[in-house]
C-alpha cells in the first residue's frame, strides 16, 4: 500500500523566488517583464497571500530558465519519494 505524501511546504517554494530574484538582482518590475506575469502577483507569492497557479509557476520557470521540476523542487525538500509498486 502506498501511503499519501507529506503535506507541501508553499513557504519553501516562496523562499525559492525571492532566492533565484536575489540572485539574479532581478526587482519585481524586471522578473514581471521577463514571465509576462504582473509585479503584483509576484509580491503576492513572495509574501505569502497567494501560492499561484500552475500556469504561473511554468511561466516564473521560463523566465529563470529552470525547468519547472527544478523551480518546484523546493516542495519535496527532505521528502523521500514513494517505493515503487512492484
Amino acid at each position: 500500500m502506498i501511503s499519501p505524501p507529506p503535506e507541501s511546504d508553499p513557504t519553501a517554494l516562496r523562499q525559492s523566488l525571492a532566492r533565484l530574484r536575489a540572485e539574479r538582482g532581478w526587482s519585481y518590475d524586471v522578473l514581471a517583464a521577463r514571465s509576462g506575469l504582473s509585479r503584483r502577483t509576484l509580491i503576492e507569492i513572495e509574501q505569502g497571500r497567494t501560492v499561484g497557479t500552475l500556469a504561473t509557476w511554468h511561466a516564473l520557470a521560463h523566465a529563470f530558465s529552470i525547468s519547472l521540476g527544478e523551480l518546484l523542487g523546493p516542495l519535496c525538500a527532505g521528502h523521500e519519494p514513494p517505493e515503487a509498486a512492484t
